[in-house]
């Protein structure tokens, strides 16, 4: 039995990076999906442009902004699932912005609360991030780990989580938070470290980073929407927050070697200062125990780092006009 054909859902943040590719699984599974996207003047639906013809066409695409409760609202309307991606994610950017970004992520998904209350809507199922968590306390961090708001970003998200846990407990609304840990794989952009570090390696002499010895835990994209896959029926889960981890980590100076191993040319290294994060904001290391999506969700990662790096390195090679190679994005 198919699960979503026929089931109605709502994307935010369908042009990001993972949202593209859960808008691609949901219509490969034969969902009726909308997507979500940030207005411009362009008509730019962002990374769903990239999308083949047979998936855009079945889609239904709303422009509006998260802030304003009436798009927000409209989009909700007539829909079971709502799969809330949509938010600005760049730590530095946060930095130059706080208010944009806390009102876009706070207040938007707030609007998002409402408007699924407003029309009853089976599931929501809310994106979070590993960087609420800040430094670890202790590794590997469950999700009882203590939330450090260490940068404007991860303060917003944090709460944005704490809105949806309120709206489940006050108004018992069907909704369960993902917590993915630093997602990566084809048509991420360069502000995340992995493209970063490829772009780099595959045209440059040497790749400039900011920590090289902080620790990451990488998901590949595939697994991380296969976790929100799950979530949209999984039993006894509404209310909780759940990572999505490997359970592995690796610096970044490592990783960066391993890139530059794959890609196959002599590459130096380098710490640049411009990308440092301010020293009480660095976030040393995520290592996620992923415990509970595997009993809750009956989820584990099926990439291994290496397998999703070699497909990463691919695809970013054949759409290097999709990056400004060598600037530092934000």
């Amino acid at each position: 039995m198919n699960l979503w054909s026929g089931r109605r859902v709502l994307v935010t943040g369908a042009g990001g990076f993972i949202g593209s590719h859960l808008v691609e699984s949901l219509v490969r599974a034969g969902a009726g999906v909308r997507a979500f996207v940030r207005y411009n003047s362009r008509g730019d639906a962002g990374l769903l442009r990239q999308l083949p013809a047979e998936i855009t066409g079945e889609l239904d695409v709303i422009a509006g902004d998260l802030r304003d409760t009436g798009a927000v609202d409209r989009a909700v309307a007539g829909v079971d699932v709502v799969y809330h991606l949509g938010a600005i994610i760049s730590i530095p950017y946060s930095y130059r912005h706080p208010m944009e970004t806390a009102e876009t992520n706070f207040m938007g998904t707030l609007n998002v609360l409402m408007a699924c209350r407003t029309h009853n809507v089976g599931r929501l199922v809310h994106t979070s991030t590993s960087e609420v968590y800040g430094t670890a306390q202790f590794t590997p961090m469950d999700e009882r780990h203590p939330l450090q708001g260490q940068s404007p970003y991860s303060a917003s998200k944090i709460g944005a989580d704490k809105l949806v846990e309120s709206f489940y407990r006050a108004y018992n609304l069907p909704a369960v938070t993902i917590r993915p840990f630093n997602t990566y794989g084809p048509r991420q952009s360069a502000r995340a470290v992995i493209p970063t570090i490829i772009t780099q390696a595959l045209t440059a002499d040497c790749v400039r980073l900011g920590s090289l010895t902080a620790r990451r835990d990488f998901t590949y994209v595939g697994d991380t929407v296969d976790g929100f896959l799950r979530a949209a029926d999984a039993p006894d889960v509404l209310g909780e927050e759940i990572n999505l981890g490997t359970g592995v980590d690796i610096s970044i100076g490592e990783l960066a070697e391993r890139v530059i191993g794959f890609v196959g040319r002599p590459v130096e290294v380098a710490a640049d200062a411009e990308r440092l994060r301010p020293d009480k904001s660095e976030v040393l290391r995520l290592l996620s125990d992923n415990g509970r999506a595997r009993s809750a969700l009956g989820w584990q990662p099926a990439w291994s780092l290496d397998d999703g790096l070699r497909e990463t390195i691919r695809w970013i090679g054949e759409h290097l006009d999709f990056y400004r190679v060598g600037r530092y994005e934000i």
